[in-house]
């Protein structure tokens, strides 16, 4: 059956206004993603904070797990992500993180320690829990503005930023640093100063840009295909990249000042303006040159199951968000209580638990991996922002094999399948650490980095893919509620085998402090790259059929 011919009304002009608003709102969570990973940056002044307090490694070490318990009231803004406007989602995380750091470097830098474990350990909880607003508008604003196929590339490119926060950070400190005294105090208090007010910052300025709730499941780029705009941001993003990774090695930074470093991030998170000013141009360009409404849609749409096309029926809104393409099977919109009484869910939670928490566990802990084996903290400092850059190539690593291997070559990409490669050489990085040379620290940690870097940017289309967009912002949350208690399981074990191979002072150095623990991760490691092959065989047939998708 076939129906006259129909123009969408206001299709065109909608359809132009909200392309180039997508991509600035994608630039818009560029900058955020670059800025939220504040608790990527603890350990670079973990052990100057141990001091600062007086408190043990496990102390420390339950301090880290705070950061991460956050996470476990994450589906909180899942779930007014579902019912707020998203920059009121966004502005109600960084306000949590202003109030965590602030009080922090008020009573602790300001007052002198007269701030009780107790409370900074609450403080930090509520620190971890602000970063999964941040994330949530994040994801929620890339979901809701882009079809399936460019999904992962977004995705990709912009979480990869997040692996950037260290570095960041990292620069900005050592400018502080070099013009202070007494640097190991410095830095702490620069790191606390700016976890609290630089997010907030950053937030008041990309607000107005971030997509409205309202665009969540919609995608105005109907055909779906990854077009030249990603080309322009890959080159970008890796130039940002290898630009970090230089500025993290420091046989190169001990020879330039910090000062040019930072101004040349600076100049690199401003570069992807670049695609949003060009779409403005066009757009502008377009309505001088007075192009109809009518010409975007001239033909009537109807679905055969020869082309793939879709029949728009005759109650339809005229919505650009009502046609979308058909490519694969379509995933199975699951709530949470549905979801949790699956077995992938559970699959995926210890694959999860036993990949990119291991890594985080480990990163978590370099300050004092680092500091047993006899570096300085200028040692552990050029470490986390070396795993800091890796794991920027590491998150941007699916959408570079998202854009040539599904949009380029027409080929399925299996997100569980892919996770279990990334977990191979990551299992391996662990038993590599067990080796005293400082060459298989960097080797390990840049690995480590890269490999927890991709399973995170893997993680947030796999759980669309499993279970669906509808309630992602929840069904997320709840999926990245195994980090606290892995933190706290991987961590707290850590703690304990260091203080047995530690002195009475509960210090330890010398290659046996985490021996048995890297043993114990490479381990698990290995455990979750099979339970990773399982989740694939069980869900291979969401991924069956999308390559070979026409356009």
């Amino acid at each position: 059956m076939t129906h006259p011919t129909r123009v969408i009304n206001g299709r065109a002009a909608h359809a132009e206004g909200v392309y180039g608003q997508k991509w600035l709102s994608l630039v818009a969570v560029i900058w955020l993603q670059s800025i939220s990973g504040t608790n990527f940056n603890f350990p670079a002044y973990s052990s100057q904070l141990k001091k600062m307090m007086g408190i043990s490694q496990l102390q420390l070490n339950d301090l880290a797990f705070a950061s991460d318990t956050g996470k476990l009231l994450g589906w909180l803004s899942g779930v007014a992500a579902l019912h707020l406007p998203l920059w009121l989602v966004l502005l109600i995380g960084v306000s949590l993180g202003l109030l965590a750091y602030g009080l922090q470097y008020l009573f602790l830098v300001v007052y002198g320690h007269n701030l009780s474990y107790a409370l900074v350990f609450f403080l930090t909880v509520l620190a971890g829990n602000s970063i999964c607003w941040i994330n949530t508008v994040c994801y929620a604003a890339i979901i809701g503005s882009f079809a399936p196929k460019s999904r992962q590339v977004a995705v990709g490119l912009t979480a990869s930023y997040q692996g950037l926060s260290a570095n960041i950070y990292t620069d900005i400190v050592d400018v502080v640093a070099a013009h202070t005294s007494s640097i190991a105090g410095r830095r702490a208090m620069a790191y606390l100063l700016l976890n609290a007010f630089l997010p907030a910052i950053v937030a008041a300025t990309t607000a107005p840009f971030i997509g409205d709730s309202s665009f969540y499941h919609r995608d105005d780029d109907t055909s779906g295909e990854v077009g030249g705009e990603f080309v322009v941001l890959f080159a970008l993003t890796i130039v940002t990249g290898v630009y970090a990774v230089i500025s993290s090695l420091r046989s190169i930074s001990d020879q330039i000042s910090p000062v040019y470093f930072t101004i040349g991030i600076g100049l690199l998170l401003l570069a992807p303006l670049v695609v949003p000013v060009t779409e403005r141009v066009r757009w502008w360009s377009s309505r001088q040159h007075k192009i109809q409404v009518n010409d975007v849609v001239t033909s009537e749409l109807h679905y055969s199951d020869d082309d793939h096309r879709i029949d728009l029926p005759e109650g339809g809104s005229g919505n650009v968000g009502d046609v979308h393409e058909i490519s694969g099977p379509i995933p199975e919109e699951v709530g949470c209580r549905v979801m949790l009484r699956r077995l992938d869910f559970w699959l995926y939670y210890f694959v999860y638990m036993f990949g990119a928490t291991l890594g985080m566990v480990y990163l978590n802990n370099l300050g004092q991996i680092t500091e047993s084996r006899g570096g300085s903290s200028r040692t552990t400092s050029s470490l986390v922002s070396m795993a800091s850059a890796f794991g920027f190539f590491g998150r941007l690593l699916p959408s570079l094999l998202d854009y040539y291997l599904f949009s380029r070559q027409k080929l399925a990409l299996s997100r569980p399948a892919l996770v279990a490669v990334m977990m191979v050489p990551m299992a391996g990085s662990f038993f590599l650490l067990l080796s005293s040379s400082d060459l298989c620290l960097y080797i390990s940690t840049a690995f480590i980095g890269i490999c927890t870097g991709s399973i995170t940017s893997i993680s947030v289309s796999m759980t669309a893919d499993l279970f669906g967009t509808k309630n992602f912002s929840v069904n997320h949350n709840v999926v990245v509620a195994n980090i606290p208690v892995g933190s706290f399981i991987f961590g707290y074990l850590a703690a304990v085998l260091y203080r047995r191979e530690g002195d009475g002072s509960g210090k330890c150095i010398g290659m046996e402090c985490y021996r048995k623990s890297f043993i114990i991760w490479g381990g698990l490691c290995f455990i979750g790259t099979n339970l990773a092959m399982l989740l694939h065989a069980r869900s291979r047939h969401l991924y069956s059929g999308r390559g070979s998708t026409g356009k």
